[in-house]
């Protein structure tokens, strides 16, 4: 019962949603403050039904409901329960209502929380909100309808996909999902802002809580992502630039270039036509994100595996806000005039830079993800790009984008020199230079790539303390005028100095990394990289759904055990499908990565060993961004958007 109580609410959601996307958009145009009022209620309403029929939804997972037939397919009776609360997500028709609850939830924060609007630029933004609602309302009800029932209800599930059975992958796909849907409100900022013919400083104060969310989110789920694939699928990488990892990670670049540059429309109300540009190509990416995950079109291992029908449902919503919205741009360009000017050499030019460095390798990750398509497509060529393709196009951009980002952090707005914006920055220069310096003359292979990685990272984070130490002046007092800056200011260099430690980790990492692989005999010890391994024995054990084969293997340095390791090779006997379990000792400074293979016909097993250095900097780099963006969100600005009712202007007339 409580099913179809949750299909109900879902349908009744739809309705709203329905009422939400035009209603108040009338009003807005007409000036009917009661129109117009209609817009906070029913967001409030279409984000309870909603969030109800997911509680409906899942609850059927939890107590095994396998007469819905979502349930018989991604879950069993013997899976533990928080994979029976992560199956509720793990499949395309759940994951899809998810999508829908964040779309409700963002639209009914918008509603909760933006009285400091102009109540027809509030009523246009939860319109337009409302109207990706409703696509997607449209989508899960006619193609992908999570509350179909069976006639005959099997005695026990199929199981959820082993590889989705991890904590990761249970809070991956939520965080991933708050920052795709979060872009959904910058975008809805920048239609309303294109149909009421304004954007202004007070816009985009108004447009940065929204991206900093979001962009905090997506940053959160991809980290999570690259963990669970770096000791989950036991290919002992972090990042393989899968499709579906380009798909996110797309977006997040133009939601950092976006972030950036909504500054510059706020401080000097210049880039206002970029920015809104960005907006838009922003949530576009995160609709392609879904289309590629979902249409059957390009294979991974995260994707889901759907029929083409729904691809090209995706393919017309994606169409519909993105040709919609492009056009509006083109319409409205006469009324993002740029009121603040800037020279050459500036902060706004810094921003610029960063923003093009963003776009460009944003484009050039594109390229290589949907280049095999094309060229099948058009050409009947079967081709494969891989990490060297993306290595050699996309690190140049990020080479750049460290060494321009403490310069540009240093300059005023406005107008700059560059001789003043280095005189504080010198020494950090040197001592960055000495560091990649002392990495070439320690490292044993003559490769670049590591010590550039170290005088990046050396170079970003230092800078960052440098413009830390500036924005608080000469003399006595230092100390409390420090503790005084603004949040958004500690957020910012946080953000900063943790892009500075990811590079210094993926460097290091791509540069230094170990690999053996060898048969290893019991009792014998074999070493890799100054470790000696040993393999003690290999077990059969039996675990809550699956059958584990585990090594036991003994790690050791200089004659002293560091630690027991067990690698696993599991299978799922429901699912009929095996996974590989890593087994890592971590530690700041490297990590020792061990996957345990097959037996082999002279004895013994097949054993692969890594040696990863700085990996774990990789996840603190990223966990640094994200606390960053919280601090920021945090400051008093964004959460009440503090002078944006002093310098909300008239709007521009439509032409």
């Amino acid at each position: 019962m409580i099913t179809e109580f949750g299909h109900f609410a879902l349908i009744l959601a739809f309705l709203v949603a329905i009422v939400q996307a035009v209603v108040p958009l009338i009003g807005a145009h007409k000036r009917w403050p009661a129109w117009m009022a209609v817009a906070e209620p029913a967001a409030s309403a279409q984000f309870l039904l909603t969030a109800f029929s997911f509680a409906a939804l899942m609850y059927a997972f939890i107590v095994s409901d396998f007469s819905l037939r979502l349930v018989t397919l991604n879950s069993h009776s013997a899976k533990p329960l928080i994979y029976k609360i992560s199956g509720t997500w793990g499949n395309h028709e759940g994951s899809m209502l998810l999508w829908v609850l964040i779309v409700t939830l963002f639209g009914a924060m918008a509603a909760w929380f933006g009285s400091n609007l102009p109540p027809t630029l509030r009523a246009r933004v939860l319109a337009v909100q409302s109207a990706i609602a409703v696509a997607f309302f449209a989508f899960i009800l006619f193609t992908s309808n999570p509350f179909l029932r069976l006639a005959v209800p099997p005695f026990d599930g199929q199981d959820l996909n082993p590889l989705l059975q991890d904590p990761g992958l249970a809070f991956h796909p939520p965080f991933l999902y708050l920052g795709y849907v979060g872009l959904s409100m910058a975008f809805s900022f920048a239609v309303a802002a294109l149909i009421e013919g304004r954007v202004d400083a007070a816009w985009g104060r108004w447009v940065r809580p929204w991206t900093l969310a979001a962009w905090v989110f997506l940053t959160i789920g991809i980290a999570l992502g690259s963990w669970w694939a770096y000791y989950e699928l036991g290919w002992g990488g972090f990042w393989f630039w899968d499709p579906v990892e380009n798909a996110s990670f797309m977006p997040w670049l133009l939601a950092a270039a976006l972030l950036h540059s909504a500054i510059v429309v706020e401080k000097r109300e210049a880039l206002k036509s970029w920015t809104i540009l960005l907006a838009i190509l922003a949530f576009g990416f995160s609709l392609i994100g879904t289309f590629i995950v979902r249409s059957g079109l390009l294979t991974s291992v995260h994707a889901f595996a759907n029929d083409p029908e729904r691809g090209v449902f995706i393919l017309m919503i994606m169409g519909f806000f993105m040709g919609g919205a492009l056009i509006l741009f083109a319409l409205r360009a006469s009324a993002m005039e740029a009121k603040g000017v800037f020279s050459l050499v500036s902060r706004e030019s810094g921003i610029l830079v960063n923003n093009i460095l963003l776009a460009v390798s944003c484009f050039v990750v594109f390229v290589g993800t949907m280049w095999p398509l094309v060229a099948e497509m058009f050409f009947d060529r079967r081709l494969s790009v891989g990490p060297p393709f993306f290595n050699m196009a996309f690190s140049p951009f990020m080479l750049v984008l460290g060494l321009v980002l403490p310069v540009a952090s240093a300059m005023p707005w406005k107008r700059a020199r560059i001789a003043r914006a280095m005189r504080p920055l010198r020494y950090v220069f040197v001592l960055a230079l000495a560091i990649g310096g002392l990495a070439y003359a320690m490292q044993t292979e003559r490769t670049l790539l590591g010590p550039i990685g170290m005088f990046l990272a050396a170079w970003v984070v230092m800078g960052t303390m440098v413009d830390l130490a500036q924005r608080t002046g000469r003399g006595p007092g230092r100390l409390r005028r420090l503790t005084r800056l603004p949040r958004a200011d500690w957020g910012k260099m946080t953000a900063h100095a943790g892009l500075g430690v990811t590079m210094m980790g993926v460097s290091g990492l791509m540069a230094w990394q170990q690999e053996d692989i060898r048969v290893a005999e019991f009792g014998v010890p074999f070493e890799v990289g100054g470790y000696s391994l040993t393999l003690d024995q290999v077990t059969n054990t039996e675990g809550p759904n699956y059958l584990s084969t585990t090594g036991y293997i003994t790690l050791a340095q200089d004659g002293r055990e560091i630690a027991q390791l067990r690698p696993e090779k599991r299978i799922y006997p429901v699912a009929q499908m095996p996974t590989t379990e890593a087994a890592i000792d971590y530690d700041l400074a490297r990590d020792v990565y061990v996957v345990i293979g097959d037996p082999q016909e002279g004895g013994g097993w097949a054993v692969r060993t890594y040696i990863k250095p700085f990996t774990n900097w990789i996840w603190i780099g990223s966990g640094l961004m994200a606390l960053g963006g919280l601090l920021s969100l945090t400051d008093r600005r964004f959460r009440v958007a503090a002078g944006a009712r002093k310098t909300v202007a008239s709007p521009v007339p439509a032409e």
